[in-house]
């Protein structure tokens, strides 16, 4: 296994016992907190080709339910993504 430099400094600094430890800051958590909800909550857009039939399905499906279809798209990735649903070919 190899380490990255970082990963190298930071085993150098546990084995020679020069961890120095910082103050607890709970503004910095905070903030720090809040940057990595906006990260995660970043989208991205695309283009993705669907069968027009599949795209009509998914598309009377959500107005039954009253949500985009754009959403239910949303959906679906994040919980392949998540391991919530799997996919049988």
């Amino acid at each position: 296994m190899s380490y990255t430099e970082e990963e190298l400094e930071l085993l150098d600094v546990v084995e020679n016992g020069t961890l120095e430890s910082e103050p607890f800051d709970n503004e910095k958590i905070k903030k720090m907190a809040k940057e990595t909800r906006k990260k995660l909550q970043e989208k991205k857009q695309i283009s993705i080709n669907l069968k027009k039939i599949d795209l009509e399905i998914i598309k009377q499906r959500a107005d039954e339910i009253g949500i985009s279809y754009q959403n239910i798209i949303q959906a679906l990735v994040h919980n392949y993504t998540t391991n919530k649903i799997s996919l049988s070919l």
